[in-house]
């Protein structure tokens, strides 16, 4: 009964707008980019399954696809500045289910919006920077909520780097890290020091996947 749950709720056709944007943005930039993918272990190369909150640099527009296809066989909910959603392009953002976010003050629904869908199972992509960086190739600081959100739902957070792509730089490199279950570091409930803790964890966890995409 799970499993026909789990194969109704993988086809529904609500879903349908979602993956043909999934597919119509992965073929030019697979075609084009040809980005590898590089694990920083093993352990990194395990899908995800149920619940997970990934996490990356931010250094164009066009990272959310670079992040959807680090984790391809899963649906990605997009956390995006609520000034996004203003424009004309709103409704977009809207049907490929982004959430909407304001950076400098997260309100208590759109945390209890994220916590619903990581704990419903649902993968839920973030970019803790909070801006597309200004090119230097130097991330910003994580911005804490971000561990809270992973946290409270109870689910490990994966942490990707994505190198910045230039004009004859070659392919495009994506370092996908092991996931990182804050569960079991910080169990019960967690303490700012705890969230501050982790927001660090991470923070190191994405500099170390940058060594990696430089190196290879």
């Amino acid at each position: 009964m799970k499993e026909q749950k789990k194969r109704a709720k993988l086809f529904s056709t609500k879903y349908l707008f979602v993956d043909f944007i999934r597919v119509t943005g992965a073929l030019p930039t697979l075609i084009w980019y040809r980005p590898k993918f590089i694990y920083e272990n093993k352990a990194a190369k395990k899908r995800i399954r149920g619940g997970a909150l990934l996490v990356a640099n931010h250094n164009c527009f066009y990272d959310p696809i670079y992040l959807m296809l680090a984790a391809w066989y899963r649906r990605h909910r997009f956390v995006c500045n609520k000034q996004f959603f203003e424009t004309k392009g709103g409704w977009f953002l809207k049907r490929v289910m982004c959430i909407p976010i304001d950076p400098e003050n997260t309100g208590f629904a759109t945390m209890r919006e994220i916590n619903d869908h990581l704990s419903n199972g649902e993968v839920v992509s973030i970019f803790p920077e909070g801006h597309i960086n200004d090119g230097s190739g130097e991330m910003r600081g994580f911005k804490s909520g971000m561990a809270l959100m992973a946290m409270r739902a109870k689910v490990p957070i994966v942490p990707v780097y994505i190198r910045e792509h230039k004009p004859r730089s070659g392919r495009l490199r994506v370092v996908i890290g092991e996931a990182v279950d804050i569960d079991k570091l910080y169990g019960g409930r967690p303490t700012m020091a705890d969230i501050e803790d982790v927001t660090s964890l991470i923070f190191k966890k994405e500099s170390k996947l940058k060594e990696l995409a430089f190196r290879h």
